[in-house]
């Protein structure tokens, strides 16, 4: 009676236990969802802010480029503009010669030739002096239309910088964004693993009040520990009879536990096993580690042979690999000789 006593109460709280498990899992898998998302658009986000700069350097280099060809293009007209103005300060200074020779010679009979010669040189220079006024109107011109596109290209410059800028900003805020948000989410991780530990702590409490109160059964961290002399024979892999009683009552559990727990959630049960570090070798065992993995595939198959799915099961063997205790005594060997049942992810 009061066996039935204690499994009626372990019922009792089992329904509970996996809705809170079932709800802190779902959150998880919610939170990774959402975390996962916002990295996907502000990776985005940033990759194009990347892109953008990338473009907007280039914009800038080529209108540098360019400034810098349209002011030693005007250097070279102010150049020209310089030289045209002093050819034709040379040019009216020949005039005025020219316009004072012939005035002093307008009175004289005999300097009528040089007179009439004079008089085409001043056609002449002047008709040069046309020209050369062109050309200065037309410099003038080339040089107003640089001054125009120069500051044109100062304004665009100035517009770029400025849209440089915003989008360096941008780009900062969005990654103190995604820091802020990571930082929140290991946060609420940690908190959630911290949960899901309690509940796996309560878990196997309602499992050992299932399997009994017996010292070859034992909790360590987040593993469920059974010594192999509670299930087989020495150096053997077959299950005995108090074996087969203790997966009798495991089972239940476990098709309760698929049953509770929503199918897209990836768990299974790892069923590990561990020998000493004594060798064994015979036809059917070469090494201790094929006996650990004979020994967990075992235990497996009948749980399957109970109902429970063979996707929700693994199989291990760890040999002689990972001792609980180091020591070579009697003691020791007996301790590493185990098998570990670890509910886990997939």
């Amino acid at each position: 009676m009061a066996t039935r006593v204690r499994r009626e109460r372990s019922i009792d709280y089992w329904p509970g236990f996996v809705d809170a498990l079932s709800t802190l899992v779902l959150g998880i898998i919610f939170l990774l969802t959402v975390f996962v998302v916002v990295q996907f658009f502000l990776s985005q986000e940033v990759a194009g802010k990347d892109t953008a700069l990338v473009r907007l350097n280039e914009q800038i280099s080529q209108l540098t480029d360019l400034l810098s060809l349209e002011k030693a293009g005007k250097v070279d007209l102010e150049d020209e503009i310089s030289r045209l103005r002093a050819s034709l300060s040379d040019a009216e200074l020949e005039r005025d010669r020219t316009k004072a020779s012939l005035d002093q010679a307008a009175s004289s009979d005999s300097t009528q030739a040089l007179l009439a010669e004079s008089r085409s040189k001043v056609v002449e220079l002047s008709g040069a002096l046309d020209n050369e006024k062109g050309v200065t109107a037309r410099a003038l011109a080339q040089v107003e239309v640089l001054n125009q596109q120069i500051a044109a290209l100062r304004r665009q410059l100035g517009a770029l910088e400025q849209a440089l800028d915003a989008s360096q900003k941008k780009d900062q805020e969005s990654q103190t964004r995604i820091a802020d948000l990571g930082q929140r989410l290991n946060v609420a991780l940690a908190q959630r693993v911290q949960e899901l530990s309690r509940y796996r702590s309560d878990f196997f409490g309602k499992l050992r009040e299932i399997l009994g109160n017996r010292p070859d059964i034992r909790v360590v961290g987040d593993r469920f520990v059974f010594q192999s002399e509670l299930f087989f024979d020495s150096g053997q892999a077959v299950l005995n009879q108090e074996g087969r009683s203790e997966l009798d009552k495991l089972a239940p559990a476990l098709l309760d536990l698929e049953r509770q727990i929503p199918s897209d959630i990836s768990w299974v049960l790892r069923v590990d096993g561990h020998t000493d570090v004594r060798p064994i070798a015979s036809a059917q065992f070469p090494s201790n580690w094929a006996l650990s993995a004979a020994r967990a595939i075992s235990v497996v198959q009948y749980l399957i042979g109970k109902g429970v799915s063979p996707q929700r099961l693994v199989a291990a063997g760890f040999g002689e690999f990972q001792p609980l205790d180091p020591d070579r005594t009697e003691e020791a060997y007996r301790r590493n000789r185990r098998l570990e049942l670890k509910l886990t992810e997939r």
